[in-house]
């Protein structure tokens, strides 16, 4: 396993795994519990919201609502889709914490992209008995971004849910392993692949995945790559 500083880090060859000790998840994981179902995807088991940021010196300042697409090629299951989801909680983006994360990725982001935007995925997948969670149903692909980072929040009864990064779908993973709360996997867009497995509950009770995936920049219908 590759772990690398920032300041190590190449934007054609690395991918970067921190545990970052400074953000405590325990503030965040409240805000996974009221997201709303995602609406494109059948199943029931992904929960979503959606915010843009621009990042100015050591602040964040959050843009206007925008709409989310991505095209075929990168996204074979919902890819020509315009998909809306609800923004981030106001009280969410307000905590110190969440923007740590944000100035986190921005460092990498900086050395591998022009742009100044971050988009913030915040999603949920849940399992059950009768009903397992799909975090990339979609299957081994890229967003069609610069950098991507995907920043564990909460795991709780579940097995599964192993991140993997390929270099091509024909090739085995170089990087698998199951993140966990605190830890930030960031990686390039355009350099790797990746994949998250499928995830199976424990219990009786329902399991859930609850993860951020920052993009740099965001994806939108005006500026489709």
């Amino acid at each position: 396993m590759l772990e690398l500083q920032i300041k190590d880090f190449n934007c054609l060859s690395s991918y970067a795994l921190e545990n970052i000790s400074s953000i405590d998840v325990d503030k965040l994981k409240p805000f996974f519990i009221n997201l709303p179902a995602d609406p494109y995807l059948v199943g029931g088991y992904r929960f979503r919201r959606l915010s843009h940021f621009t990042v100015s010196g050591s602040s964040i300042v959050k843009l206007a609502h925008r709409l989310f697409y991505q095209p075929k090629q990168h996204n074979p299951l919902l890819g020509d889709v315009v998909r809306e989801y609800a923004e981030l909680d106001d009280k969410l983006i307000e905590l110190p914490d969440f923007q740590r994360m944000i100035l986190e990725f921005f460092e990498f982001c900086k050395l591998c992209s022009t742009s100044k935007e971050v988009a913030v995925h915040q999603i949920r997948i849940t399992a059950s008995p009768k009903q397992i969670g799909k975090p990339a149903p979609e299957g081994i692909h890229r967003d069609g971004v610069d950098v991507i980072a995907i920043f564990s929040v909460n795991r709780e009864r579940i097995e599964g849910g192993e991140t993997h990064l390929y270099k091509s779908k024909k090739d085995s993973p170089i990087f698998n392993k199951i993140l966990n709360p605190g830890e930030m996997l960031v990686f390039g867009d355009r350099e790797f692949l990746h994949f998250t497995s499928v995830i199976n509950a424990t219990s009786l009770e329902c399991g859930v995945r609850d993860v951020f995936v920052l993009t740099c920049p965001g994806l939108s219908p005006s500026n489709d790559k």
